[in-house]
């Protein structure tokens, strides 16, 4: 097991490497100068030369991509090359934004689709099981960004029963903070709900047809009894995968979300400095995007070690 771990890490630690090497690259070659973008049109070639060597732009792409990452390691973000001031705490702070607001979608996700795709492998062929999956296609069908638009009209615009944009943080209120949370993690979590039902269902349906449950319920346990305490345990194994992913898909569909919803996270901050070619903190942004989402899929890469011991053994 420990030697699976060690693999796991390993590639993790290779793959975060190369996605740096990636994110500095594309964003080294994007067109602009930096320099002139802060100074404005009318500055000078002496003036823009000056600024160049004050955002260190000046030095080869080997040292500025080392000292970014040099940084990076060390808790530094860098500065913008607007404000000039550290991004890292206001990365930081918009980061925990985001962090609710995709852990509640997650949430929602899971209340959703466990118990529907369970039903839905229950009673397979049944008017209740063919209406789960009618309504998790129509889920799947509908963008989240269009599931907060018609989530705000209905229960912000037409109801008025929660807030249809803004934010506050728990330390201000629990109340508050809950009522400004609801509508971004539903239209965030009812679509990847619906997608999570029908890996649930297949999942469980798999597991139903399985000789040793046949043997369980021979031995007297029934078919709902018989899934609880052998079946589910094989059947997380596919869904462990497909939360990991949708875990990565909230990550970057709350960037729609937040702009629908007006929501200061990690995504409004990245689409604002896109707007205003501060690049420096764009670099950062994007690097702490894909270091969460590598994050997740080593965890989902660990789970399977816990959940299923022939990867412990063959890792």
């Amino acid at each position: 097991m420990m030697v699976a771990i060690a693999r796991r890490l390993g590639i993790f630690a290779l793959t975060v490497t190369l996605a740096s090497v990636l994110v500095f690259a594309m964003l080294s070659i994007l067109p602009g100068d930096p320099a002139r973008i802060a100074l404005g049109v009318q500055a000078s070639e002496a003036d823009v030369a000056r600024e160049r060597v004050a955002m260190g732009l000046d030095a080869s792409p080997l040292q500025r991509y080392s000292t970014w990452v040099w940084a990076m390691l060390r808790g530094d973000m860098g500065n913008s090359y607007l404000t000039r001031q550290p991004v890292g705490p206001e990365i930081l702070d918009r980061l925990q934004v985001t962090l609710w607001l995709v852990g509640a979608g997650m949430v929602v996700a899971l209340v959703v689709a466990l118990p529907l795709g369970v039903a839905a492998a229950m009673r397979a062929g049944k008017p209740d099981a063919l209406l789960i999956g009618g309504v998790s296609q129509i889920g799947i069908a509908i963008p989240a960004f269009l599931a907060g638009v018609l989530l705000a009209t209905v229960f912000a615009v037409g109801l008025g029963w929660l807030p249809s944009s803004g934010w506050q943080a728990p330390i201000e209120g629990v109340g508050g903070f809950l009522s400004y949370l609801t509508l971004p993690a539903l239209a965030l979590g009812l679509v990847q709900g619906s997608v999570l039902t029908r890996y649930v269902r297949s999942a469980v349906l798999d597991e139903l047809g399985e000789d040793y449950l046949r043997t369980a319920r021979a031995k007297g346990l029934t078919r709902t009894r018989a899934l609880l305490r052998h079946g589910l345990r094989n059947a997380a194994v596919p869904v462990v995968t497909v939360v990991g992913v949708q875990l990565s898909t909230l990550l970057i569909g709350a960037v729609v979300i937040e702009r629908v919803f007006v929501v200061p996270g990690l995504g409004s901050l990245l689409l604002d400095k896109v707007g205003q070619r501060d690049m420096a903190e764009v670099q950062s942004i994007v690097m702490v995007l894909v270091l969460m989402v590598l994050v997740l899929n080593l965890v989902v890469d660990l789970a399977y070690t816990v959940i299923d011991p022939r990867l412990r053994s063959n890792g």
